[in-house]
């Protein structure tokens, strides 16, 4: 089955430390672009959580947002290092003895010093795995999320490729007789020009317009880009980008089609599968 770009997962659950939540936002994008919104104590995470995105997904624009929300018990209580202190102020009176104006440390002075302020907080270590297991469980929701989308524009494209195949048997059994009308109008214009059908350089100029306004191969080759479209799409897995380019084939054949048109039928017929490839290509922009 394809995939959607689209799509959407948010999980959260309870550990021991606190309350994790991970919410995945995914849109098109040409390529994987993944951006990350992570609390700055679990902000060394962001590495591990890329490559692991990365290894399950291959296109879209992906966010991602980790929120950890310690319990009371567990949240950040800081407190002073009274051996630190005791040392810093070891060092104050020694300095002091040999420079008798210097001046006493501040507070903040103190509270800046590294290690003056002891934490409790949790470690990075203790939060990897069930940061990770959560991680998990969400790209899961994710791909699940993209492959329900999938579903539905396959069967969009689907429908309309049958339309396409539809046109093209409506087409093909009414170009002899177009073809014939053109050239018996081709012929009557001849004939109130006063030049003679007859003569070898009309009848060639005659014989090689009729087969530049033929649409006979154009025709052939839409089918045969509809079945490997419709082939594609039922083998499903990464395929955008191989749509995209069979969309852009259907479009030239069709815009011939429209050039060569002598009939209002094949103008008509060429402006519709025009609209519905460009229906084509719109869908096939979310594809993965």
């Amino acid at each position: 089955m394809i995939a959607s770009m689209t799509g959407y997962a948010a999980i959260s659950r309870e550990i021991p430390q606190g309350s994790l939540a991970v919410e995945l936002r995914s849109v098109n994008n040409r390529y994987l672009d993944l951006q990350f919104k992570l609390p700055d104590e679990l902000r060394a995470l962001e590495t591990e959580m890329r490559d692991f995105l990365g290894a399950g997904l291959t296109r879209g624009k992906i966010d991602c947002r980790l929120t950890y929300s310690a319990y009371s018990g567990n949240a950040r209580q800081q407190r002073l290092n009274h051996d630190l202190l005791n040392n810093l102020r070891g060092m104050n009176d020694e300095i002091k003895s040999f420079f008798t104006t210097a001046g006493d440390l501040s507070v903040a002075e103190i509270l800046r010093w590294p290690g003056v302020l002891d934490s409790n907080q949790i470690s990075v270590e203790e939060l990897r795995a069930p940061c990770m297991a959560l991680l998990q469980a969400a790209l899961q929701e994710l791909v699940f999320s993209r492959k329900r989308e999938g579903e539905k524009l396959q069967n969009l494209l689907l429908e309309r490729v049958q339309r396409m195949r539809q046109l093209v048997v409506e087409l093909l059994p009414n170009l002899p007789a177009i073809l014939a009308g053109f050239q018996e109008r081709l012929l009557a214009s001849l004939q109130a020009a006063g030049l003679n059908e007859k003569d070898e350089r009309i009848r060639q100029e005659f014989t090689l317009f009729a087969n530049r306004v033929d649409v006979d191969e154009e025709l052939s080759r839409l089918q045969g880009h509809l079945n490997e479209f419709e082939h594609i799409v039922l083998a499903g897995g990464v395929v955008g980008k191989r749509l995209d380019f069979l969309t852009q084939e259907l479009n030239r054949e069709a815009n011939t089609l429209a050039s060569k048109s002598v009939a209002r039928e094949v103008s008509r017929i060429a402006v519709e599968m025009k609209v519905l490839i460009e229906q084509l290509r719109e869908q096939i922009q979310n594809i993965e």
